[in-house]
């Protein structure tokens, strides 16, 4: 009897936790405390705001929360944490959607309550589990939440086709963590972020030493890390020229301005040669066949002339009803066939319709909104021996993707090229945060990146995550640079996230193993 009821005190959750709930100011507070991880990203940079912001989610959870009121504060902090890392939409459905601003500001706390069911995932099941296997504060603090958050994040990034911004491992692509981008990702990175929230949150308790110590060799290993080239130069450098038009989006689909940009665009590209002269996303806004008659024979001689290879981001038509958002070259000598990109992995709402919500999009009035989705795996383009792989817009948060091409073409890119256009969200965070999550690809794949935007952030980042040159957002202009490509494998591009994840099972694994022996130890006193 003794021992069977000594048992059940070792497993069973505190009875007075069982119904409780935060109070309306524990929920405000968890709003701003998710709200504060936004001056974590660029263009603040305040990157260890996000360890205290973390800390005081786990401190709350962590010191005998129960089960539903931590999943209530994760809830609330996650909403916090999407509403400000993500505010810029409001811009887009406002202004060029043109939505009143009641549903505009309904439509981002909609996104901010879906997204923060994810961060209630890490919260719930964590204090469940921390229960039901009897962990100590320093395994659920140190590996059980923070495991969990990884993975969640990792989840936000597939599930309903993903959608992973403002994950926590972007704000780290110039700290000391950044080191283990080429190992784990992003995602990695965000399991580390979190575990070093634990060790602050550690030391309110006794052992204070260990928990500091642990903080220290994250942070060395990572800037050690920084150190290691995982891979190597290959071939001679390349000119280039990328070219950032600034077209106001409202303007952009607009006939009577086309010929203007039709026109900004062929003096751009011919204003030089380069070895590749690349233009932003849909800097054609029409189909091929709706150009003047001379505009891509014209770019084919200045190309042939010149020895230039142009990439040029436009809709493709391929059938009544079918186009893609494609980037086509124009290459220096005349080829059997050409070679195009077309987008894969499109924008919910924005770029394909899912089931159920063609009157949503219709009142959007978002132009090329239903595309055609392009192949997981396509090949790069040569230009003399280096070979570039293109992604279009936000394709580029999916580095799984990214390192998938690379680890399965035959012929793996030397070099990365986004073409984008983020004038759908005005003079925002949201420029500096793709260009912020652009480099974490570079550090993941120890590929250079190109960055061609019509109105921001244009830019050459080298295969270190080094910013090497970048236009000035909001007004146009051509950055001109010589860059060189790498080739090799990190281990991210040759296991893609399957290494956080299974490292992640090993942690929980390790985390159940060692409450089940605590449990026993307990039983035999």
């Amino acid at each position: 009897m003794i021992l069977r009821r000594r048992t059940q005190t070792a497993t069973a959750p505190d009875p007075a936790l069982r119904g409780t709930r935060p109070s309306l100011t524990a929920l405000a507070f968890a709003v701003l405390a998710g709200a504060l991880s936004l001056f974590s990203f660029e263009p603040f940079g305040w990157w260890p705001l996000q360890f205290l912001s973390l800390a005081w989610l786990f401190y709350q959870v962590g010191m005998g929360s129960s089960t539903r009121r931590a999943t209530l504060l994760g809830w609330a902090f996650g909403f916090g944490w999407s509403v400000a890392g993500m505010h810029w939409l409001y811009i887009f459905m406002t202004r060029f959607a043109h939505l009143p601003a009641i549903l505009g500001a309904i439509g981002v706390i909609l996104l901010g309550l879906y997204m923060g069911l994810f961060a209630a995932l890490t919260t719930g099941i964590a204090t469940w589990l921390r229960r039901r296997w009897s962990l100590p504060v320093s395994a659920f603090l140190l590996l059980v939440l923070p495991i969990l958050w990884g993975v969640t994040e990792w989840m936000r990034g597939w599930v309903f086709t993903g959608f992973p911004w403002a994950a926590s491992g972007y704000a780290h692509d110039g700290a000391p963590l950044a080191g283990f981008a080429p190992i784990v990702g992003v995602y990695g990175i965000g399991v580390l972020v979190a575990m070093c929230a634990g060790c602050l949150v550690m030391l309110t308790q006794r052992r204070k030493l260990p928990s500091l110590a642990l903080f220290a060799v994250l942070m060395l290993a990572g800037a050690g890390l920084r150190t290691v080239e995982w891979t190597q130069v290959t071939g001679q450098p390349l000119s280039v020229r990328l070219l950032q038009g600034n077209i106001p989006q409202d303007r952009k689909f607009d006939l009577a301005f086309l010929t203007s940009i039709l026109e900004t665009y062929q003096n751009m590209i011919t204003a030089a040669p380069a070895d590749l002269i690349a233009t932003p996303e849909t800097a054609i806004p029409i189909f091929a066949h709706q150009l003047p008659q001379d505009y891509l024979a014209g770019l084919q001689r200045f190309a042939a002339a010149s020895g230039s290879t142009l990439a040029i981001g436009m809709p493709l038509l391929d059938g009544p009803g079918k186009y893609s958002n494609s980037l086509v070259t124009v290459p220096a000598r005349p080829q059997p066939q050409g070679y195009r990109y077309d987008k894969a992995h499109l924008v919910p709402f924005g770029e394909f319709i899912p089931p159920g919500f063609r009157w949503f999009t219709d009142m959007l009035n978002i132009p090329l909104n239903d595309a055609t989705r392009g192949a997981a795996l396509q090949a790069p383009f040569a230009v003399k021996d280096q070979l570039v792989l293109p992604n279009i817009c936000y394709e580029d948060v999916f580095g799984e993707e990214i390192a998938y091409q690379l680890r399965n073409a035959p012929r793996p890119a030397t070099m990365l090229l986004n073409v984008s256009n983020l004038s759908w969200y005005g003079q925002s965070t949201a420029i500096p945060q793709h260009l912020q999550i652009s480099r974490m690809r570079t550090l993941e794949t120890g590929r250079p990146m190109l960055r061609a935007t019509n109105d921001g952030a244009t830019a050459v980042i080298d295969h270190r995550g080094n910013i090497a040159h970048v236009l000035p957002f909001y007004q146009a202009g051509v950055l001109t640079a010589t860059v060189q490509g790498t080739a090799g494998m990190t281990p991210y591009i040759r296991f893609g996230n399957y290494l956080f994840l299974g490292l992640g099972l090993l942690g929980l694994a390790g985390a159940w193993l060692g409450g089940r022996l605590r449990k026993r130890a307990a039983t035999e006193e």
